[in-house]
């Protein structure tokens, strides 16, 4: 009798492990709508970590900030529970950013410094399969470099600007403080450098110096993803290589015969 009873609750853990299995990583209509949910909720997240700068002194602002907590780490935990083996997944840097994030909503006070760092929360949602798979489904996934690109400078621009913001702003320049923020941010990545907006000291003038080669180096990019030759993603089986032109019959690596599958592209 106790073996029975032991063993139930095991076939039950097993069992909300595979659904969360099936509906994570699924492509089942139920799965496909229950990632699709996510993933809205996901970005509505992103919005608010955007305007946190702005919503610090409203007086829900908590509230708000810890039902995002909540949410954020049950997406975790079912994430965990998800995977196949939780201590691989726990050691990817995608995880590792998203539990930190977590700790930035759990502790907004003692954290209030690093919260400009919430916004790489866009950056983990990529890193998912799901993410890109309304491209694929379209026969889209040839889009997808440019908008990884185009996601990686976003990212960069308001981690940069929270940075600014938080760092070298006045605390009570509110809205007028963020948008200067962004203002010497974007000036700064496309090395327009108007200069009526500089950052003061030694410290400011190194910022400015990172943040221009780092914003050369994306935008060179996403221009690279743009105007580079279309490629389709198909493994050869021979050699592995992925990337091929869309009307290739034998891999220029290895020429073995390739049977890429056509999406019914003109």
């Amino acid at each position: 009798m106790s073996k029975t009873t032991d063993e139930a609750p095991q076939s039950r853990f097993a069992r909300l492990r595979s659904t969360l299995r099936l509906l994570y990583h699924g492509q089942s209509p139920t799965a496909q709508r229950f990632q699709a949910a996510a993933l809205i909720v996901d970005l509505v997240i992103i919005v608010f970590f955007i305007l946190t700068p702005l919503l610090r002194d409203n007086a829900s602002f908590l509230w708000i900030d810890y039902s995002i907590a909540a949410l954020l780490a049950a997406d975790l935990i079912a994430r965990a529970l998800a995977s196949t083996d939780v201590l691989r997944w726990m050691r990817q840097f995608p995880v590792i950013i998203d539990i930190f994030i977590l700790l930035t909503l759990l502790a907004p006070t003692w954290l209030v410094n690093l919260g400009f760092l919430r916004i790489m929360r866009l950056w983990t949602l990529t890193r998912s399969s799901s993410f890109w798979r309304p491209l694929r489904k379209r026969g889209l996934d040839a889009y997808q470099p440019t908008v990884q690109a185009v996601i990686n400078l976003l990212v960069f621009l308001f981690v940069v600007t929270g940075f600014v913001y938080t760092a070298f702003a006045n605390e009570d320049s509110g809205i007028a403080g963020y948008v200067d923020a962004l203002y010497f941010t974007v000036a700064t990545v496309t090395t327009t450098g108007f200069g009526d907006i500089t950052l003061p000291g030694t410290w400011g003038k190194l910022a400015s110096i990172i943040i221009m080669i780092i914003g050369i180096s994306l935008f060179v990019r996403l221009a690279q993803s743009i105007f580079r030759p279309y490629k389709v993603h198909f493994p050869c089986p021979q050699c592995g290589l992925q990337k091929h032109d869309p009307d290739a019959v034998h891999c220029k690596a290895c020429g073995h015969v390739l049977n890429i599958p056509d999406h019914g592209h003109d």
